[in-house]
């Protein structure tokens, strides 16, 4: 199986990225790791592992990026008005440098963009902000409102609230979206949540489920049995869903 370790210093972001590639054609895949995660978390955890047979039949490609969280998040260090504008930046990053190079690499027709945990938020964010950019979101045991509290997951901006916040918190901008060339675009995405039933975040799973119901966007919405936030689940979850 292909694997490809890729470097180079991102002008947005200002700071060197690194990413790996495993596959050598398909659907491309772009994976953003948990919080604590690096680009070759998928690798360790045995995620791509799971996906060993697709991307050995050339159906997908991964594409493993960075996902920033300690300079994003959960940098606390920072105030939470840098935070987000951090995030946004990011999200350039990925629009105009990741992206691209995809399509370079890979003229396949397809993106996916996959995620857990904070990945999946992720993930989430970037599909509903660009639905005409992706075919299909695959978000694993996701919370797409971090300024709710549940259990030990605090508000990540300490109550802070700008536009930023709102425009990449899909849970905050979904009900207000009226926007129809967007709304047709997201009805073209296949998006696909799954999430535990012992979870902390499966009533907000339940909340985004309801949402894209009331907008009339089709998707599904996977409750596995028990606490499904972890790596074994996530492995069995990757070759059904991806």
């Amino acid at each position: 199986m292909n694997r490809e370790y890729l470097r180079w210093y991102s002008q947005r972001l200002h700071r060197e990225m690194e990413l790996l590639v495993f596959g050598h054609a398909g659907a491309k895949v772009l994976m953003f790791p948990t919080r604590d995660g690096r680009f070759w978390e998928y690798e360790q955890l045995g995620i791509v592992a799971s996906l060993g047979d697709k991307l050995r039949a050339g159906h997908l490609q991964l594409y493993c990026i960075e996902g920033l969280a300690a300079e994003t998040f959960y940098g606390s260090h920072h105030h939470p008005a840098d935070r987000i504008r951090r995030h946004a930046a990011f999200e350039e990053y990925i629009l105009n440098e990741v992206l691209p190079l995809m399509s370079q690499k890979n003229p396949h027709d397809c993106t996916i963009v996959h995620g857990c945990s904070l990945g999946a938020f992720q993930a989430a964010s970037l599909v509903f902000r660009h639905p005409h950019l992706f075919r299909k979101l695959v978000a694993f045991s996701g919370r797409y409102d971090l300024t709710m509290k549940v259990e030990s997951f605090g508000d990540l901006f300490e109550g802070y609230y700008d536009d930023n916040v709102y425009f990449h918190t899909p849970t905050h901008f979904l009900p207000g979206l009226a926007c129809e060339w967007r709304l047709e675009s997201l009805r073209q995405v296949d998006i696909v949540l799954t999430i535990g039933d012992a979870d902390p975040f499966l009533d907000n799973n339940r909340h985004l489920s309801q949402l894209l119901v009331d907008k009339q966007i089709g998707h599904q919405l996977h409750v596995w049995g028990g606490r499904a936030h972890r790596a074994g689940a996530w492995r069995k979850m990757a070759p059904l869903y991806i």
